[in-house]
């Protein structure tokens, strides 16, 4: 049984870490209208409640997270990204959210440390 708890703790859950996600963005930007003095703000707040509800999790692992924010303006937006890691434990999501005003596109990358 205690296998099973410390298997399931090295597991990256990207349906929890994207509810996490969601839940900060909605919360941080809602029904704002993009501001671009407001975006470093923003940002930071999304990504240190981010990074704490993640910690709270308690699960052995370092998270990176990026945050992409653009006004909604017609233009467009290319990323991409590639990994070297271990497949059975590391993981990655995206959350897209947008509203009437802007976009923000937020990536979570967690990396298992195994002691």
């Amino acid at each position: 049984m205690a296998q099973e708890e410390d298997e399931e703790d090295l597991v990256f859950n990207v349906e929890d870490i994207q509810k996490i996600v969601r839940d900060n963005i909605e919360f941080c930007l809602g029904g704002n209208s993009y501001s671009h003095s407001r975006c470093p703000h923003w940002i930071s707040l999304i990504t240190d409640k981010t990074l704490a509800r993640l910690n709270k999790l308690n699960k052995p692992f370092k998270y990176i997270v990026r945050i992409t924010l653009t006004q909604k303006n017609g233009a467009g937006l290319h990323t991409a990204a590639a990994y070297y890691w271990d497949t059975a434990t590391d993981g990655a999501c995206t959350v897209r959210w947008e509203n009437k005003y802007m976009y923000c596109i937020v990536n979570v990358w967690g990396l298992a440390i195994q002691i």
